[in-house]
């Protein structure tokens, strides 16, 4: 029987959903893309990373505005669509890597900036992920992480993890802003900013991209029906299951 790991269930996720990631218009824009692409705007000798790329709205969104962008994520199938896009778009100076975040295939300093967004929460080991992404970004380098993140209340915590993990099972964690500070700071990465956004989930659109089991479906809709009063203030249920997913932008730097 093959192991089922972190690493192979997520290849497994996203994969198959490789083309939905690419069209899923949470992914290709949003208030957060725009600000965390704005990191690297200006910077023309700047070497960039997209750290867990997935459908690579990053990586298009600043090699125009830097000299290289390698986009960098587990999944094989994925990083086909990538370079496939990147080849219609004209984006010559954008290359992909396959590869886990806790393993970085890159010497130090490789890097100006590196980038991240909506992968952390599927690293099996974040520290190492946060640790790996210091090593090759260049001292004084920029790091940017985007990221779903947890309301920080337990009960609002409880409800949010578990239906991200009955969506979508490679689904590890999302960190309260507090966690992400704390493990920037282990990661010898100074917090400049954080930006908080607030991004609509349609039900159907959230749980069609992942192909989500129809009784995993209805688990969610069921915590959803049974959720409190606080639950659905705080995540705006709406009757169909969807809802508003609490999404920061940590900006780091390398000591």
């Amino acid at each position: 029987m093959t192991a089922r790991t972190q690493e192979s269930v997520a290849v497994a996720q996203f994969g198959a959903q490789a083309r939905a990631y690419l069209g899923s218009a949470v992914h290709a824009q949003g208030a957060d893309l725009t600000a965390l692409a704005a990191l690297a705007a200006g910077q023309a000798q700047a070497r960039v990373l997209d750290l867990g790329c997935g459908g690579g709205h990053v990586a298009y969104a600043v090699a125009p505005e830097v000299a290289e962008v390698v986009a960098y994520d587990l999944s094989a199938e994925m990083l086909a669509v990538v370079a496939a896009a990147a080849r219609e778009r004209g984006l010559a100076n954008l290359r992909t890597v396959e590869g886990p975040a806790e393993r970085l295939p890159f010497p130090d300093d490789s890097f100006d900036i590196v980038l991240s967004r909506y992968s952390a929460h599927h690293w099996r080991d974040l520290d190492a992920g946060l640790r790996e992404a210091a090593r090759v970004v260049r001292p004084g380098g920029l790091v940017g992480i985007v990221d779903a993140v947890s309301p920080g209340v337990p009960a609002l915590d409880t409800f949010l993890q578990a239906v991200e993990l009955l969506r979508d099972t490679s689904h590890v964690r999302n960190r309260s802003r507090t966690e992400w500070e704390a493990a920037l700071a282990r990661a010898d990465l100074m917090t400049d900013r954080v930006a908080g956004f607030r991004v609509p989930l349609d039900y159907a659109t959230w749980i069609a991209r992942m192909r989500t089991p129809p009784v995993q479906a209805a688990a969610i809709r069921a915590l959803q029906a049974a959720a409190t009063d606080r639950v659905r203030r705080h995540f705006e249920l709406a009757e169909d299951g969807s809802f508003m997913l609490d999404v920061a932008l940590f900006t780091a730097r390398r000591r």
